[in-house]
């Protein structure tokens, strides 16, 4: 019989992390590894890297035709993102 006071493991884990402060770079780890799963793999294939910085997520894409396409869709993707993280984390995005 589980005792009431018992937590599941990941929520343990989180608990510590954010009393050590770590909360915030464990929100933008989930994010980052979210991008796939928010743009599909076919972007995700042409994406080099993802970083998150003050609220800017930096994506480095290897395909110009690609940075044009998602600089028309920055708002919604800025909007999914956030969705996908439970919070607003993303103000801005820049593709380089």
């Amino acid at each position: 019989m589980r005792d009431k006071k018992e937590l599941p493991l990941r929520e343990l884990v989180d608990k510590m992390l954010r009393a050590y402060g770590l909360g915030n770079r464990l929100d933008e780890m989930k994010l980052i590894k979210s991008w796939e799963e928010v743009v599909g793999r076919m972007i995700s294939k042409h994406t080099n890297s993802v970083n998150l910085k003050s609220g800017t997520l930096y994506v480095s894409l290897d395909s110009a035709p690609l940075k044009q396409e998602l600089s028309f869709a920055k708002t919604k993707l800025i909007e999914k993102l956030n969705q996908s993280a439970g919070k607003p984390l993303v103000k801005e995005i820049v593709l380089t």
